[in-house]
């Protein structure tokens, strides 16, 4: 097939590659390739530290494309870091948010033990002292965005504007989906803010502070992400004080060390969310459109599987049923 890909995101650069590697024809349209949310995102690939209430179905999907990621970082050049997630509670109250996050994860067939403070102390010693305790989800990674992006575009050709002739588009434009299609996707405003130096964690680092969530990336060059809030908003994306001091303080109260850190970038983008906060992935209802959008928290996580899952719907027709954007019936998009 000759596709379009509207969108160089990392979920565009990942459809684009697959389609490529099946033998098909494919061009790439963003007039500012790589800049969006993936380009902005810490690059947590945690399906069980993810899952939440309501998006049980997240945690299938993200385990199968958690289960890509090592072949595709290898077939790409970049490095994954193993280790895990650690889910902490700085004090007993903040540790019934990771109890609740083990019973829905056991409720979901996935056994996660509760650690005491001692237990998580050895796992991360750059924790704080009076944590109150936490669990280890051993199966998760992470990776640099950027340097998946990097790697891609270096094998996949971009073009500021297409003039036309394809047998097919997809659509994977983030947060702003061009028409009959934007009201299915929404932005939500994350910030995040990249350190060097200190004292990092071992491994990826979720906790919460008080009742303010944060997390704390390790990067192997030595870079630390700190991130993310979450609002809902009208305006562009950008970060704000309020947000860079809550993400700040939860941080260094978490890892101490952090204190000695330089801040070397604090940024925001808008996260692609939908209405049940689970993607859009297959046929629009528009002929010849098919999406690969709306992946809010997931879209690096979720990325190798989308490719797979765009790819085997336009030679095959099947579609993943949790991700069906036809879920989302609306009268002038979907017939």
């Amino acid at each position: 097939m000759r596709v379009r890909i509207l969108g160089a995101g990392i979920i565009g650069l990942f459809c684009a590659e697959e389609l490529i590697s099946r033998g098909h024809t494919v061009t790439v349209v963003d007039p500012r390739p790589a800049s969006g949310a993936s380009f902005v995102a810490a690059g947590m690939l945690s399906p069980s530290a993810e899952v939440w209430h309501g998006e049980e179905a997240l945690l299938d999907v993200g385990l199968r494309s958690l289960a890509l990621w090592p072949d595709a970082a290898a077939r790409l050049g970049v490095p994954l870091h193993t280790g895990g997630t650690l889910l902490v509670g700085s004090d007993h109250g903040d540790l019934q948010q990771v109890e609740r996050q083990c019973a829905l994860l056991a409720a979901q067939g996935r056994e996660v033990a509760l650690l005491d403070r001692r237990s998580v102390l050895d796992h991360e010693p750059a924790l704080g002292p009076r944590v109150a305790g936490g669990a280890l989800l051993p199966d998760e990674a992470s990776v640099d965005p950027r340097a998946v992006l990097s790697a891609l575009l270096g094998r996949v050709a971009v073009v500021p504007e297409d003039a036309g002739g394809n047998d097919v588009t997809v659509v994977a434009t983030g947060a702003l989906l061009p028409e009959p299609f934007r009201p299915l996707v929404r932005g939500v405003r994350g910030e995040i803010v990249r350190v060097r130096g200190g004292t990092a964690p071992g491994r990826t680092v979720r906790g919460w502070v008080r009742g303010e969530p944060v997390y704390v990336v390790p990067r192997p060059s030595g870079e630390i992400v700190v991130g993310a809030t979450s609002e809902e908003h009208d305006g562009p994306p950008v970060p704000t004080v309020g947000g860079t001091v809550r993400l700040l303080q939860a941080a260094r109260e978490l890892i101490p060390g952090l204190d000695r850190a330089e801040i070397t970038e604090v940024r925001a983008g808008d996260r692609p969310g939908t209405a049940d906060n689970l993607p859009l992935v297959g046929p629009s209802g528009v002929d010849g459109v098919v999406l690969a959008a709306g992946h809010y928290r997931h879209g690096v996580l979720l990325a190798p599987l989308t490719a797979r899952l765009v790819a085997d719907h336009l030679e095959t027709g099947s579609v993943e049923p949790a991700l069906d954007p036809r879920r989302f019936a609306t009268e002038g998009i979907t017939r």
